[in-house]
């Protein structure tokens, strides 16, 4: 094959990942909207940097919550099984 044609190709790949990412990125923003509790949902997007915020420790979410890191760490827990069920 050609490098033109390799190039196209690689382009291809690129935009369907791309829209594979992005329909998957939609469908677990759909479930963390729908399926979590606010605390829950507040939790994750703070622990995973969601909503273009950098991801924090189980740590310092407690100290911000003023609840145990052993309480965010079960919340967390629960809330991760909860999207994986949906996903």
């Amino acid at each position: 094959s050609s490098a033109a044609s390799d190039v196209y190709k690689r382009q291809e790949d690129t935009i369907a990942d791309d829209i594979d990412f992005k329909i998957k990125f939609e469908k677990a923003n759909a479930a963390i909207n729908h399926l979590l509790t606010p605390r829950e949902r507040n939790i994750i997007i703070l622990r995973y940097g969601l909503n273009g915020n950098p991801p924090i420790p189980q740590r310092e979410i407690a100290e911000t919550l003023h609840i145990s890191r052993s309480y965010v760490s079960r919340i967390e827990k629960k809330a991760l099984q909860k999207l994986r069920s949906a996903l």
